[in-house]
């Protein structure tokens, strides 16, 4: 007795289709699994049977194969159950409903209960893609999967159910399609809240309307992690491709709430320092994302920069150049997107008041040098903006004078974007930050005067070509949002100015 079902399967964020096939015939009872499966997937064999049990059905006393293709590609984790589990029941003629274009996918518990997996959205989408008209996942993947259209969700509490279901006894309701709900960008963290600072807030407006890496660098106490943490309530609305893409990786990572199955708001990441290698860019044997990009589309928030391993920090230099992550292990290699905004915050010595106006810096200068080296000349570079964040007055701090709110500065934000959305219209493109060096002449010209500036300014600072780039870019959004198209000699000197903290804290130190 042979039978054939459609099942799927996950390696790190590529899903493929997976032909469960089964043949149950006479010898010595056996119940095997081919296909290159793992350990979890040969336990399979375990559950099934106590499954079936608990549903009254006795397992065949046959020679059993089971075989998952494509043969070549390793098989992982519990998904296959549900289709294993159906395709023995086709096989034993239990089910006569054709499920040619139906594909399964799920854990099996000794009880017959159905529970849920990781990454059931990036398989539903490729069933889609496939042509598969039906999906039967767990019941608390449902929601997640109804968020493709074009595609029948059924949400399977127990084996029991989905026997009944196909044997035409009763149905299973089709999962509602997800209903995407307004977004509430405004929580408790508002910029309102922060006194004073004007010029650190505009400089993390402009990160935000352009997609800018920044580093804020002050005294202790001035106010670098609460700006930052209350950058998601100024950043742009996620598009729905952003949303998916998003999505997708945290579906893989199990971290999606079940009430609220889309991200549709950008992701805010804030490791500690301790973080491993591993931590920040993703791994494992079958690699799983890293925080890089469990924050893609979104905001990586990196506290106390300087506090964070130095080849820890380094990873970040290739993510940050192609906004993705490529992680190499035995059972193979694996890309993940890593379309980050970096913002990252750091006391510019070891008791943190080098510089400060009226506190007296500790520190000797042998250990000034050896903490600011622990951010790298070229990680230094990859960050557009670098901000000082003054010590607060204490005029600002006493003041009752309200400040301008996340919802007033994010409408600025979110026109600068839209302007931006209009000049990469049917690129790939998605913000100023994103313009690839070919097309850097065309989308930032410069007036006689601008090009004079940042001439002088190549020449005096001695700038990396990659720096000059940055320039550049800085400089397009603050023109975007003077809603002005030709870059002018006051957008390239306010653009310089956001690169000069190198040259005081880090050149001959």
């Amino acid at each position: 007795m042979y039978a054939k079902v459609n099942s799927l399967g996950l390696f790190g964020l590529n899903a493929f289709h997976v032909d469960v096939e089964i043949d149950i015939s006479k010898g010595t009872p056996t119940f095997d699994v081919v296909g290159l499966p793992d350990l979890v997937v040969k336990e399979s064999r375990e559950r099934i049977r106590s499954a079936l049990r608990s549903c009254g059905i006795a397992m065949p006393v046959a020679r059993i194969t089971v075989n998952l293709a494509p043969a070549d590609t390793k098989k992982s984790g519990s998904v296959y159950d549900l289709a294993i589990l159906i395709a023995i029941l086709k096989a034993m003629d239990c089910i006569h409903t054709n499920i040619d274009d139906s594909s399964f996918i799920g854990e099996v518990s000794l009880n017959g209960d159905v529970r849920a997996i990781n990454g059931v959205l990036p398989m539903v989408l490729l069933a889609k893609q496939n042509g598969i008209k039906a999906v039967y996942v767990p019941y608390d993947n449902a929601y997640e999967a109804s968020v493709v259209d074009e595609i029948e969700v059924y949400g399977v509490k127990t084996v029991t159910e989905i026997i009944d279901h196909l044997s035409g006894i009763s149905q299973i309701q089709k999962q509602d399609k997800y209903i995407v709900p307004h977004t509430n960008y405004y929580s408790e963290l508002d910029f309102a809240d922060v006194k004073g600072q004007p010029i650190a807030k505009h400089a993390l407006e402009i990160a935000a309307a352009g997609g800018h890496n920044a580093l804020l660098i002050g005294s202790p106490g001035s106010g670098k992690s609460m700006l930052a943490k209350r950058m998601p309530s100024i950043l742009p609305t996620m598009t729905f491709e952003e949303s998916i893409s998003t999505t997708n990786i945290h579906s893989i990572s199990g971290l999606l709430n079940k009430e609220t199955p889309l991200i549709t708001v950008r992701p805010f990441r804030s490791p500690h320092h301790t973080i491993s290698a591993a931590g920040l860019a993703g791994g494992g044997s079958i690699p799983h994302p890293g925080e890089i990009s469990l924050a893609h589309n979104g905001l990586l928030f990196l506290d106390e920069l300087a506090e964070f391993d130095r080849r820890t920090l380094e990873i970040l230099r290739q993510p940050l150049e192609d906004q993705e992550v490529t992680i190499s292990r035995v059972s193979g290699t694996i890309t993940y997107p890593a379309s980050i905004m970096l913002i990252a915050a750091m006391n510019p010595c070891p008791c943190g008041y080098y510089g400060h106006p009226k506190r007296k810096c500790v520190c000797n200068p042998k250990q000034v040098s050896s903490y600011l080296s622990k951010v790298s000349g070229p990680l230094l570079d990859r960050l557009d903006l670098h901000i000082e964040v003054a010590p607060v007055e204490f005029e600002h701090i006493a003041s009752k004078a309200k400040e301008e709110s996340s919802e007033v500065v994010r409408q600025r934000v979110q026109a600068a974007r839209k302007i931006q959305a209009e000049r990469f219209k049917g690129t790939e493109i998605t913000c100023n930050a994103r313009i690839t060096p070919n097309k850097l002449q065309e989308f930032c010209p410069m007036d006689d005067s601008a090009l004079s500036l940042i001439k002088d300014v190549f020449d005096k600072m001695g700038l990396s070509a990659r720096a000059y780039d940055r320039i550049l870019k800085v400089a397009r959004t603050i023109a975007d949002m003077n809603g002005t198209e030709v870059i002018k000699k006051p957008h390239i000197a306010q653009a310089v100015q956001y690169r000069s903290l190198d040259r005081k804290y880090w050149i001959g130190k």
